[in-house]
Protein backbone atom coordinates (compact mmCIF):
# COMPACT_ATOMS: atom_id res chain seq x y z
CA UNK A 1 0.00 0.00 0.00
CA UNK A 2 2.83 2.49 1.03
CA UNK A 3 4.33 1.88 -2.53
CA UNK A 4 1.31 2.67 -4.04
CA UNK A 5 0.40 5.65 -2.23
CA UNK A 6 4.40 6.97 -2.81
CA UNK A 7 4.69 6.58 -6.75
CA UNK A 8 0.97 8.25 -7.01
CA UNK A 9 2.02 11.18 -5.45
CA UNK A 10 5.03 11.37 -7.91
CA UNK A 11 2.48 11.21 -10.65
CA UNK A 12 0.50 14.24 -9.05
CA UNK A 13 4.14 16.01 -8.54
CA UNK A 14 5.59 15.62 -11.27
CA UNK A 15 2.70 17.27 -13.59
CA UNK A 16 3.50 20.19 -12.69
CA UNK A 17 7.25 20.41 -14.16
CA UNK A 18 6.02 18.25 -17.50
CA UNK A 19 3.47 21.08 -18.29
CA UNK A 20 6.02 23.33 -19.82
CA UNK A 21 7.56 20.30 -21.39
CA UNK A 22 4.56 19.14 -22.91
CA UNK A 23 2.69 21.88 -24.70
CA UNK A 24 2.44 20.50 -28.19
CA UNK A 25 -0.07 18.03 -27.18
CA UNK A 26 -2.48 20.56 -25.58
CA UNK A 27 -3.48 21.57 -29.06
CA UNK A 28 -7.39 21.22 -28.20
CA UNK A 29 -7.10 19.49 -25.45
CA UNK A 30 -10.37 19.91 -23.11
CA UNK A 31 -10.84 22.20 -20.60
CA UNK A 32 -12.19 20.64 -17.05
CA UNK A 33 -15.48 22.38 -17.23
CA UNK A 34 -15.83 20.56 -21.10
CA UNK A 35 -15.13 17.05 -19.63
CA UNK A 36 -17.57 17.77 -16.71
CA UNK A 37 -19.87 18.92 -18.89
CA UNK A 38 -19.42 15.73 -20.89
CA UNK A 39 -19.44 13.38 -17.72
CA UNK A 40 -22.89 15.31 -17.12
CA UNK A 41 -24.38 14.78 -20.33
CA UNK A 42 -23.33 10.52 -20.24
CA UNK A 43 -24.95 8.24 -18.04
CA UNK A 44 -23.10 6.40 -15.44
CA UNK A 45 -20.87 4.00 -17.30
CA UNK A 46 -21.27 0.40 -16.62
CA UNK A 47 -19.97 -2.21 -19.32
CA UNK A 48 -17.01 -4.34 -19.57
CA UNK A 49 -14.26 -4.62 -22.26
CA UNK A 50 -15.22 -7.19 -24.78
CA UNK A 51 -14.64 -9.07 -27.63
CA UNK A 52 -16.72 -11.83 -28.70
CA UNK A 53 -16.27 -15.66 -27.60
CA UNK A 54 -15.34 -16.98 -31.01
CA UNK A 55 -12.73 -14.44 -31.26
CA UNK A 56 -8.79 -15.16 -29.63
CA UNK A 57 -7.75 -12.18 -30.23
CA UNK A 58 -8.53 -8.42 -31.76
CA UNK A 59 -7.23 -9.78 -35.58
CA UNK A 60 -9.59 -12.56 -35.04
CA UNK A 61 -12.54 -10.15 -34.33
CA UNK A 62 -12.09 -7.80 -36.88
CA UNK A 63 -10.86 -9.42 -39.92
CA UNK A 64 -13.48 -10.42 -42.69
CA UNK A 65 -13.24 -13.73 -42.60
CA UNK A 66 -13.88 -14.39 -38.92
CA UNK A 67 -15.66 -11.41 -38.29
CA UNK A 68 -18.60 -13.15 -36.76
CA UNK A 69 -21.50 -10.79 -36.13
CA UNK A 70 -24.28 -13.09 -35.20
CA UNK A 71 -22.28 -13.72 -32.08
CA UNK A 72 -21.40 -9.97 -31.40
CA UNK A 73 -25.18 -9.44 -31.64
CA UNK A 74 -26.00 -12.20 -29.12
CA UNK A 75 -23.61 -11.63 -26.74
CA UNK A 76 -24.32 -7.49 -26.44
CA UNK A 77 -27.40 -8.90 -25.94
CA UNK A 78 -26.65 -10.52 -22.68
CA UNK A 79 -24.60 -7.12 -21.48
CA UNK A 80 -28.04 -5.17 -22.19
CA UNK A 81 -29.86 -7.43 -20.33
CA UNK A 82 -28.09 -6.55 -16.87
CA UNK A 83 -27.53 -2.91 -17.37
CA UNK A 84 -24.55 -2.32 -18.91
CA UNK A 85 -24.25 0.49 -21.23
CA UNK A 86 -20.81 0.60 -22.39
CA UNK A 87 -18.20 -1.71 -24.26
CA UNK A 88 -14.33 -0.88 -24.35
CA UNK A 89 -12.95 -2.69 -27.69
CA UNK A 90 -9.24 -3.05 -29.05
CA UNK A 91 -8.85 -2.23 -32.81
CA UNK A 92 -5.83 -3.55 -34.66
CA UNK A 93 -3.84 -1.47 -36.92
CA UNK A 94 -2.68 -4.73 -39.40
CA UNK A 95 -6.92 -5.21 -40.50
CA UNK A 96 -6.40 -1.52 -41.32
CA UNK A 97 -3.17 -2.34 -43.14
CA UNK A 98 -4.62 -4.79 -45.49
CA UNK A 99 -8.17 -2.92 -46.10
CA UNK A 100 -8.73 0.35 -44.74
CA UNK A 101 -12.07 0.66 -46.11
CA UNK A 102 -13.39 -2.70 -45.62
CA UNK A 103 -11.79 -2.50 -41.99
CA UNK A 104 -13.90 1.04 -41.23
CA UNK A 105 -17.16 -0.91 -42.81
CA UNK A 106 -16.72 -3.76 -40.23
CA UNK A 107 -16.49 -1.28 -37.50
CA UNK A 108 -19.48 0.57 -38.46
CA UNK A 109 -21.27 -2.75 -38.45
CA UNK A 110 -20.36 -3.22 -34.73
CA UNK A 111 -21.58 0.16 -33.95
CA UNK A 112 -24.94 -0.32 -35.73
CA UNK A 113 -25.02 -3.45 -33.41
CA UNK A 114 -24.18 -1.94 -30.71
CA UNK A 115 -26.53 0.93 -30.82
CA UNK A 116 -29.06 -1.23 -31.27
CA UNK A 117 -28.65 -2.53 -27.52
CA UNK A 118 -28.27 0.76 -26.25
CA UNK A 119 -24.38 0.24 -25.88
CA UNK A 120 -21.76 3.12 -26.74
CA UNK A 121 -18.09 1.92 -27.02
CA UNK A 122 -14.72 3.32 -26.02
CA UNK A 123 -12.42 2.13 -29.06
CA UNK A 124 -8.90 1.35 -28.09
CA UNK A 125 -6.07 2.21 -30.43
CA UNK A 126 -2.51 0.71 -29.99
CA UNK A 127 -2.04 -1.75 -26.96
CA UNK A 128 1.43 -3.07 -25.42
CA UNK A 129 0.33 -6.19 -23.85
CA UNK A 130 0.67 -9.65 -24.74
CA UNK A 131 2.27 -11.45 -27.59
CA UNK A 132 4.74 -8.45 -29.35
CA UNK A 133 4.56 -10.29 -33.00
CA UNK A 134 1.30 -9.82 -34.34
CA UNK A 135 0.15 -11.26 -37.73
CA UNK A 136 -2.65 -11.25 -39.91
CA UNK A 137 -3.91 -14.53 -41.65
CA UNK A 138 -5.49 -17.86 -39.17
CA UNK A 139 -5.02 -16.82 -35.80
CA UNK A 140 -3.91 -19.81 -33.35
CA UNK A 141 -5.92 -22.12 -31.21
CA UNK A 142 -5.98 -21.09 -27.81
CA UNK A 143 -3.40 -23.06 -25.45
CA UNK A 144 -5.49 -24.97 -23.02
CA UNK A 145 -5.86 -23.09 -19.27
CA UNK A 146 -3.77 -20.38 -20.41
CA UNK A 147 -5.25 -16.70 -20.14
CA UNK A 148 -5.06 -14.37 -23.31
CA UNK A 149 -2.91 -17.01 -24.96
CA UNK A 150 -3.61 -15.70 -28.19
CA UNK A 151 -3.59 -11.77 -27.52
CA UNK A 152 -1.55 -9.62 -29.63
CA UNK A 153 0.37 -6.28 -28.82
CA UNK A 154 -0.28 -3.36 -31.98
CA UNK A 155 1.61 -2.46 -33.66
CA UNK A 156 3.96 -5.14 -31.94
CA UNK A 157 8.32 -5.11 -30.81
CA UNK A 158 9.88 -3.33 -32.23
CA UNK A 159 7.11 -2.14 -34.48
CA UNK A 160 6.55 0.12 -31.56
CA UNK A 161 9.79 1.75 -31.38
CA UNK A 162 10.89 2.40 -34.87
CA UNK A 163 10.53 5.74 -36.24
CA UNK A 164 10.24 4.47 -39.66
CA UNK A 165 6.79 3.20 -39.25
CA UNK A 166 5.18 6.10 -37.76
CA UNK A 167 3.98 7.45 -40.66
CA UNK A 168 1.28 4.55 -41.84
CA UNK A 169 0.33 4.86 -38.18
CA UNK A 170 -0.48 7.91 -38.30
CA UNK A 171 -2.40 7.74 -41.54
CA UNK A 172 -3.92 4.97 -39.75
CA UNK A 173 -4.90 6.61 -36.26
CA UNK A 174 -6.03 9.62 -38.29
CA UNK A 175 -8.31 7.94 -40.43
CA UNK A 176 -10.16 6.18 -38.36
CA UNK A 177 -10.58 8.80 -35.66
CA UNK A 178 -11.83 11.62 -38.76
CA UNK A 179 -14.30 8.97 -40.18
CA UNK A 180 -15.62 8.86 -36.94
CA UNK A 181 -15.09 12.03 -34.67
CA UNK A 182 -18.96 13.20 -34.37
CA UNK A 183 -20.26 9.92 -33.84
CA UNK A 184 -22.02 9.93 -30.70
CA UNK A 185 -22.17 5.78 -30.65
CA UNK A 186 -18.04 6.34 -29.59
CA UNK A 187 -18.34 8.01 -26.09
CA UNK A 188 -14.08 8.33 -25.93
CA UNK A 189 -10.86 7.21 -27.57
CA UNK A 190 -8.47 5.11 -25.55
CA UNK A 191 -5.42 6.01 -27.53
CA UNK A 192 -3.16 3.72 -25.79
CA UNK A 193 -3.36 0.36 -23.68
CA UNK A 194 -0.65 -0.12 -20.86
CA UNK A 195 2.02 1.99 -22.38
CA UNK A 196 4.96 0.44 -21.38
CA UNK A 197 3.83 -3.13 -20.67
CA UNK A 198 5.77 -6.07 -21.59
CA UNK A 199 9.30 -4.96 -20.50
CA UNK A 200 8.80 -2.00 -22.96
CA UNK A 201 8.81 0.94 -20.01
CA UNK A 202 10.13 3.95 -20.85
CA UNK A 203 10.81 2.66 -24.82
CA UNK A 204 6.45 3.47 -25.22
CA UNK A 205 6.89 7.02 -24.58
CA UNK A 206 7.92 8.34 -28.57
CA UNK A 207 4.88 6.38 -29.98
CA UNK A 208 2.93 7.54 -26.77
CA UNK A 209 2.80 11.17 -27.38
CA UNK A 210 2.73 10.82 -31.38
CA UNK A 211 -0.71 8.91 -31.11
CA UNK A 212 -1.64 11.92 -28.91
CA UNK A 213 -0.59 14.55 -31.39
CA UNK A 214 -1.78 12.74 -34.22
CA UNK A 215 -5.35 12.68 -32.51
CA UNK A 216 -5.42 16.36 -31.20
CA UNK A 217 -4.75 17.20 -34.93
CA UNK A 218 -8.15 15.34 -35.71
CA UNK A 219 -9.72 17.24 -33.05
CA UNK A 220 -12.96 14.85 -32.45
CA UNK A 221 -15.96 15.26 -30.19
CA UNK A 222 -15.01 12.65 -28.50
CA UNK A 223 -12.86 12.94 -25.75
CA UNK A 224 -9.11 11.16 -25.90
CA UNK A 225 -7.59 9.10 -22.88
CA UNK A 226 -4.69 6.76 -22.09
CA UNK A 227 -5.19 4.97 -18.93
CA UNK A 228 -2.82 4.68 -16.04
CA UNK A 229 -2.07 1.26 -15.00
CA UNK A 230 0.92 0.57 -12.86
CA UNK A 231 2.45 3.47 -10.90
CA UNK A 232 5.86 2.57 -10.88
CA UNK A 233 5.96 4.08 -14.65
CA UNK A 234 6.50 7.65 -13.13
CA UNK A 235 7.14 9.66 -16.37
CA UNK A 236 4.66 7.59 -18.44
CA UNK A 237 2.16 8.01 -15.97
CA UNK A 238 2.50 11.61 -15.73
CA UNK A 239 2.29 12.25 -19.11
CA UNK A 240 -1.06 10.29 -19.82
CA UNK A 241 -2.63 11.93 -16.80
CA UNK A 242 -1.73 15.31 -18.17
CA UNK A 243 -2.82 14.59 -21.73
CA UNK A 244 -6.19 12.95 -21.57
CA UNK A 245 -9.48 14.58 -21.22
CA UNK A 246 -10.95 12.34 -19.03
CA UNK A 247 -8.57 10.54 -16.48
CA UNK A 248 -9.04 6.49 -17.21
CA UNK A 249 -7.36 3.96 -15.05
CA UNK A 250 -6.50 -0.12 -14.41
CA UNK A 251 -7.24 -1.49 -10.81
CA UNK A 252 -7.57 -5.22 -9.84
CA UNK A 253 -6.70 -4.63 -6.65
CA UNK A 254 -9.22 -4.98 -3.15
CA UNK A 255 -11.53 -2.14 -2.52
CA UNK A 256 -9.28 -0.83 0.16
CA UNK A 257 -6.12 0.08 -2.53
CA UNK A 258 -9.04 1.37 -4.63
CA UNK A 259 -9.98 3.92 -2.43
CA UNK A 260 -6.45 5.25 -2.24
CA UNK A 261 -6.17 5.07 -5.77
CA UNK A 262 -9.25 7.03 -6.28
CA UNK A 263 -8.71 10.24 -3.61
CA UNK A 264 -5.27 10.31 -5.26
CA UNK A 265 -6.53 10.58 -8.93
CA UNK A 266 -9.29 12.81 -8.30
CA UNK A 267 -6.68 15.62 -7.34
CA UNK A 268 -6.59 15.99 -11.29
CA UNK A 269 -9.67 17.32 -11.05
CA UNK A 270 -11.62 15.93 -13.94
CA UNK A 271 -13.71 12.96 -14.32
CA UNK A 272 -12.62 9.43 -13.92
CA UNK A 273 -13.27 5.90 -15.67
CA UNK A 274 -12.01 2.80 -14.50
CA UNK A 275 -11.04 1.23 -17.55
CA UNK A 276 -10.39 -1.99 -16.07
CA UNK A 277 -11.41 -3.84 -12.89
CA UNK A 278 -12.99 -7.60 -11.59
CA UNK A 279 -10.48 -10.18 -10.67
CA UNK A 280 -11.91 -12.61 -8.50
CA UNK A 281 -9.20 -14.48 -6.99
CA UNK A 282 -7.63 -11.11 -6.48
CA UNK A 283 -10.56 -10.00 -4.45
CA UNK A 284 -11.18 -7.34 -7.01
CA UNK A 285 -14.96 -8.40 -7.49
CA UNK A 286 -18.25 -6.52 -8.59
CA UNK A 287 -19.65 -6.90 -4.96
CA UNK A 288 -16.98 -4.68 -3.51
CA UNK A 289 -16.12 -2.68 -6.60
CA UNK A 290 -18.77 -1.84 -8.38
CA UNK A 291 -20.57 -0.36 -5.52
CA UNK A 292 -17.64 1.59 -4.82
CA UNK A 293 -17.60 3.17 -8.09
CA UNK A 294 -21.01 4.33 -8.38
CA UNK A 295 -20.74 6.37 -4.99
CA UNK A 296 -18.01 8.03 -6.07
CA UNK A 297 -19.53 7.84 -9.75
CA UNK A 298 -16.70 6.54 -11.51
CA UNK A 299 -17.29 4.94 -15.03
CA UNK A 300 -16.81 1.20 -14.20
CA UNK A 301 -15.34 -1.22 -17.39
CA UNK A 302 -14.54 -4.58 -15.97
CA UNK A 303 -12.67 -7.23 -18.00
CA UNK A 304 -14.66 -9.90 -19.77
CA UNK A 305 -17.81 -10.22 -20.88
CA UNK A 306 -18.47 -13.68 -21.89
CA UNK A 307 -15.92 -16.74 -21.66
CA UNK A 308 -14.62 -17.77 -25.13
CA UNK A 309 -11.47 -17.97 -26.99
CA UNK A 310 -9.41 -15.57 -24.97
CA UNK A 311 -9.66 -17.81 -22.20
CA UNK A 312 -9.34 -14.99 -19.28
CA UNK A 313 -11.33 -17.05 -16.79
CA UNK A 314 -7.94 -18.56 -16.18
CA UNK A 315 -6.12 -16.01 -14.21
CA UNK A 316 -2.63 -14.23 -15.85
CA UNK A 317 0.17 -16.21 -13.53
CA UNK A 318 -1.72 -19.58 -12.65
CA UNK A 319 -1.87 -21.48 -16.18
CA UNK A 320 -4.02 -24.73 -15.83
CA UNK A 321 -2.56 -26.81 -18.50
CA UNK A 322 -5.06 -29.45 -18.50
CA UNK A 323 -7.77 -26.76 -19.82
CA UNK A 324 -10.29 -27.92 -17.25
CA UNK A 325 -12.73 -25.12 -15.55
CA UNK A 326 -10.71 -23.36 -12.86
CA UNK A 327 -12.81 -23.57 -8.85
CA UNK A 328 -12.73 -19.70 -9.55
CA UNK A 329 -13.07 -17.37 -12.65
CA UNK A 330 -10.62 -14.88 -12.72
CA UNK A 331 -12.62 -12.71 -15.55
CA UNK A 332 -15.68 -12.90 -17.25
CA UNK A 333 -19.56 -13.06 -16.61
CA UNK A 334 -21.62 -15.17 -19.13
CA UNK A 335 -21.47 -18.37 -20.19
CA UNK A 336 -21.46 -18.88 -23.94
CA UNK A 337 -25.15 -19.73 -23.78
CA UNK A 338 -25.68 -16.57 -21.83
CA UNK A 339 -25.80 -18.31 -18.33
CA UNK A 340 -24.39 -16.29 -15.81
CA UNK A 341 -21.42 -17.13 -13.72
CA UNK A 342 -22.52 -16.02 -10.59
CA UNK A 343 -26.25 -14.67 -10.35
CA UNK A 344 -25.56 -12.78 -7.30
CA UNK A 345 -23.53 -10.84 -9.29
CA UNK A 346 -25.48 -10.06 -12.34
CA UNK A 347 -28.60 -8.97 -9.60
CA UNK A 348 -26.06 -6.89 -8.11
CA UNK A 349 -25.21 -5.29 -11.61
CA UNK A 350 -29.25 -5.37 -12.52
CA UNK A 351 -29.60 -3.55 -9.27
CA UNK A 352 -27.16 -0.73 -9.37
CA UNK A 353 -27.55 0.05 -12.86
CA UNK A 354 -31.49 0.23 -12.57
CA UNK A 355 -33.56 3.56 -13.61
CA UNK A 356 -35.08 5.17 -10.78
Amino acid sequence: MKKYIVNLFAILTLNAGLAQENKQYNQNKWSIERAENWHAQNNWMVGANFIPSTAINQLEMWQADTFDQGTIDKELGYAQSIGMNTMRVYLHSLVYKENPEGFKNRIKTYLKIADKHSIKTIFVIFDDVWDKNPKMGVQPSPKPGIHNSGWVQDPGDPASKEDKNFPELKIYVQDIIKTFSKDDRIVMWDLYNEPGNSEKLNTSMNLLSKVFEWAREINPSQPLTAGLWTWSFQELNAFQALNSDIITYHHYGDAAEHQQVIHLLKSHGRPMICTEYMARTRNSRFSNILPLLKKENIGAINWGLVAGKSNTIYQWDTPMVNGEEPIEWFHDVFTKDGAPYRQDEVNLIKKLTAKK
